[in-house]
């Protein structure tokens, strides 16, 4: 994928993200690799609905500025963007959005780790939330750190949700599926008098992650790991 086709992918996902109510105002950031140690950028301050290619911003591995139009820069919380991709050689794309139900859950600080809907036990596997971090400083990457040798998808305790990819769409991708996990989540709960929705059992699980495999779902996958 050339440039020019990146930066419309970015535009598209991120006015995607702002039609789902994902992200209000100038929240979230999205991120994604050109080549090696060479990535673009949301800039800040703008409302992912308003996002065009050239206010998209190219920078370094070191956040540092390689072509910008204007005043554009990109989002203080770029840091946390970053951390992933020299975390993990694999990703290629990063999300930062605040999807409603699933921030829900890092509010009430309730981890999405109970494996009761098939589909998010093949894809995204159990989703903890990392550790309290105040935006735009070190803290954010600093916390999200130690969570990324084995998950994806990560809800950020009083903020939102962190998804990762191979590319752009997987990585958007990864952040339907836990919105989604969290609204069936959250519904079954309701129906089940608060109670928490029926697990798959550990033997039907075993058979979902070789699907998995079998499928050859790229990033990483957390097993059995539990939070709560």
């Amino acid at each position: 994928m050339n440039e020019a086709q990146l930066k419309d992918e970015i535009c598209e996902v991120c006015n995607k993200m702002w039609q789902l109510g994902w992200v209000a105002a100038n929240d979230g950031n999205v991120s994604a690799k050109l080549e090696e140690n060479i990535f673009i950028t949301t800039p800040t301050g703008i409302s992912k609905s308003f996002i065009t290619p050239e206010k998209l911003v190219k920078i370094n591995s070191q956040g540092e500025i390689l072509e910008a139009n204007g005043e554009y820069r990109p989002s203080s919380e770029i840091k946390m963007h970053l951390r992933c991709y020299s975390e993990r050689d694999d990703v290629g794309a990063v999300v930062h959005a605040h999807p409603p139900t699933a921030t829900g859950f890092a509010l009430a600080h309730i981890h999405l780790d109970n494996y009761s809907l098939i589909e998010s036990a093949i894809t995204i596997g159990s989703v903890p939330i990392t550790p309290f971090g105040t935006p735009s400083t070190m803290e954010v990457p600093e916390a999200i750190t130690p969570y990324l040798e084995h998950h994806d998808v990560l809800l950020l305790e009083n903020h939102g949700a962190l998804s990762v990819g191979c590319d752009l769409i997987t990585a958007y991708y990864r952040m339907e599926t836990l919105e989604l996990v969290a609204k069936t989540s959250f519904i079954a709960r309701m129906l089940n008098q608060g109670k928490q929705e029926k697990e798959i059992p550990r033997e039907n699980l075993e058979r979902l992650f070789k699907m998995r495999e079998g499928y050859k779902v790229t990033g990483k996958h957390p097993g059995y790991k539990k939070y709560n």
